[in-house]
């Protein structure tokens, strides 16, 4: 394959698992956090599995929104970091840490306010007692969106100059401390209180808080690669929001917004019974397990394009754009084969009903097949899209992709026409059949390098 197509540079090679490797193996420590926090409480309560699962749909959004803040700070740094300008830098990370740290601040507060109808959203009113597990657990772990403001915030920023390894020391701090207090405090060992899911949640709160305290030492006491001092983050720039707000936020707002479909579509999943839920959490855990290092790898690339674009070398972005795409398409069907083969041991983990793994084995079965077109697309609409300061164009994709073909298709087919739950399944990943013909086409064109640094 000619050099016109495929990027022979060892360097791009390099950097790309440099810093795409931490970012995925926090990635995967994370889906083991959750794993460890379901597989406790299953085993705790099979009742609890559900509720729990339906919960943390809210978490799932609220992490959604901040890492989408933090990754449109991550758009402008890359820039300013290639064209060394480390003053505009800093203020960029400024205003990024401000932004995830309120908007933690204030998820937290709307669900300690306003519990039961953020829990309506996913939970069938009638399911009393569904409702009542998942409400003791929300109104606890709703306390780490704070700290994981902090942390997204940090570590976001600091990927955006290429140092990554924190996010994996931390992750693994996270994860060590999440687990051992799960065993703890869901179990009542040492002497504590027996706490159930109540425990799972403060295992989940007190692991966030360290984590983000490993991210803050690291950030302002051993890395070297930008100046800057906890007062720095104090300082803001009027043209550091606009810049924000333009070039930036419209990450933050399409991933936030996604999340939200996730969570309509999670309230659809949660009024089709207790087996469809069960499944689903199974099913969505081993699409995260097979799409994780794909997001890696994007972010990665996203920091390397952004950085050539910021150097105002567009022939290197070009060639790095060739190379993504062929790299992202070979992963997609490796990754597609791996979920399929492992999707019956996986299931066995949770020791769940007959129905419900038959159910997840489907279900699973389906997802991986959307696999392919999950990684092609984010390879170009998270990586090459993003860096390049295209944000706003997948930004509309995702708005019509989302609300016009995934929520109306996963309704109609769960409440009108009454599909099989493996066909609802499908509708809620419609998308990723074809999105990645809009990304192809996009790329072939010169309207998605766009230059938003100051000069």
């Amino acid at each position: 394959m000619g050099k016109t197509f495929f990027e022979r540079d060892r360097g791009f090679y390099r950097a790309m698992v440099r810093l795409s490797l931490p970012t995925a193996l926090r990635s995967l420590l994370s889906l083991l956090v959750l794993m460890a926090d379901n597989v406790m409480v299953s085993r705790f309560s099979e009742n609890a599995l559900g509720p729990v699962s339906q919960a943390n749909a809210v978490s799932t959004f609220v992490t959604a929104a901040l890492t989408g803040l933090g990754s449109g700070a991550v758009v402008l740094i890359a820039q300013y970091w290639g064209k060394k300008d480390q003053n505009a830098l800093k203020r960029v990370f400024s205003v990024g840490f401000l932004a995830c740290t309120g908007l933690g601040l204030l998820f937290s507060a709307v669900v300690l306010l306003f519990p039961r109808a953020i829990l309506s959203l996913v939970l069938d009113a009638g399911q009393g007692e569904l409702t009542a597990v998942a409400q003791s657990y929300l109104m606890i772990s709703c306390l780490a969106y704070v700290p994981l403001g902090i942390s997204t915030a940090l570590s976001s920023a600091l990927r955006g100059v290429e140092v990554v390894r924190v996010t994996l020391y931390a992750t693994v701090v996270s994860l060590l401390s999440n687990v051992a207090l799960n065993y703890l405090l869901i179990y009542g060992h040492l002497g504590l209180p027996r706490m159930g899911v109540e425990g799972a949640a403060l295992a989940t709160v007190i692991a966030r808080i360290i984590e983000a305290a490993v991210v803050w030492v690291y950030c302002f006491r051993v890395q070297r690669a930008v100046a800057i001092r906890p007062l720095d983050l104090l300082c803001q720039e009027k043209w550091a929001w606009r810049d924000y707000l333009r070039f930036g936020a419209p990450v933050g707002f399409t991933d936030a917004q996604w999340a939200l479909v996730g969570l309509l579509k999670m309230a659809a999943i949660g009024h089709l019974g207790g087996e469809m839920m069960n499944a689903m959490n199974l099913t969505d855990t081993m699409m995260n397990l097979g799409t994780m290092f794909t997001f890696a790898l994007a972010g990665g690339a996203c920091v390397l394009v952004g950085k050539a674009v910021g150097e105002g070398d567009m022939e290197k972005v070009r060639r790095y754009s060739r190379t993504i795409q062929v790299m992202f398409a070979v992963i997609g069907v490796g990754m597609a084969l791996i979920v399929m083969a492992l999707r019956f041991p996986f299931i066995g983990l949770y020791g769940q009903t007959k129905a419900v793994e038959t159910l997840s084995g489907q279900m699973i079965f389906i997802g991986a097949l959307t696999l392919m077109g999950t990684s092609y697309h984010a390879s170009c609409f998270v990586g090459i899209n993003r860096g390049a300061g295209d944000n706003q164009f997948v930004m509309k994709v995702d708005l019509i992709c989302g609300w016009l073909v995934v929520l109306p298709l996963t309704y109609l087919g769960a409440f009108v026409f009454h599909w099989p739950l493996p066909i609802v399944f499908l509708c809620t990943r419609i998308d990723q059949c074809f999105k990645w013909i809009i990304a192809f086409i996009r790329l072939r064109g010169k309207r998605w390098i766009k230059n938003v640094t100051r000069t």
